[in-house]
């Protein structure tokens, strides 16, 4: 059974979410301010988290990117804003998708499902490599944990896989449209930024000197690369 922590101070909204969730024979706990989100997020372990974006106390996104600091559980935004800035920052702090209110509620059940999906089939694309070892950087498929000269960083769930498919397909170059389709799947609605605003985060993490990368390199009007 899959555990999920939806995050909204509108009570009607979260109950809905809630009931429809527990349908699909999910556990869900809920949160209705950034506070309480955290210390759940802190104490629980959970297989994704919905999280509002306009929230008493913490805002969505502080708690967000407290919650990056120590978990990769993926994160799906939920924005009453269709403006643009606010899914890029959504982005920015870690977020893995976004979701504009108002949302019809299988639309969220199917990107739940999705990113579900997803992260148990790279499991199990991981288990006949246990560990991939390069030029300083090291990836523990088990564990989802990425290494730079024996020091562990930090990676959303998202970053992570997008590290470990460019250094799984060494000097292979991935344009943005495939990173998009391959990562975030075919039906994800965002563009070649949300691409550009993860590598760019992966670089700040990953790179000594991301304007000079040793690792996720672009091939200018192509995409990216792991140069070996």
């Amino acid at each position: 059974m899959k555990k999920v922590l939806v995050v909204d101070d509108e009570k009607s909204i979260v109950k809905g979410i809630k009931f429809s969730l527990e349908q699909d024979d999910m556990n869900v706990d809920v949160a209705y301010d950034g506070e309480e989100a955290y210390a759940k997020a802190k104490e629980n372990q959970y297989d994704i988290i919905l999280l509002d974006i306009m929230l008493p106390g913490y805002s969505g996104l502080e708690v967000c990117q407290m919650i990056r600091e120590f978990s990769d559980v993926p994160i799906i935004m939920l924005t009453a804003k269709g403006d643009d800035m606010d899914k890029i920052l959504g982005l920015e702090y870690g977020a893995d998708d976004y979701i504009t209110k108002p949302f019809n509620i299988l639309e969220v059940k199917a990107r739940i499902k999705a990113i579900l999906r997803r992260n148990n089939k790279s499991s199990v694309d991981k288990e006949d490599s246990k560990t991939i070892e390069t030029k300083g950087l090291k990836i523990d498929c088990d564990s989802r944990r990425v290494y730079i000269e024996g020091k562990e960083v930090n990676l959303t769930a998202k970053e992570f896989e997008l590290v470990f498919l460019l250094v799984s397909n060494p000097n292979k170059v991935y344009s943005r449209e495939q990173l998009l389709k391959t990562i975030w799947g075919a039906t994800y609605p965002g563009d070649a930024r949300t691409v550009d605003v993860h590598v760019r985060r992966l670089r700040e993490k990953i790179e000594e000197t991301p304007a000079e990368p040793k690792y996720i390199h672009t091939k200018w009007g192509v995409g990216y690369y792991f140069h070996e």
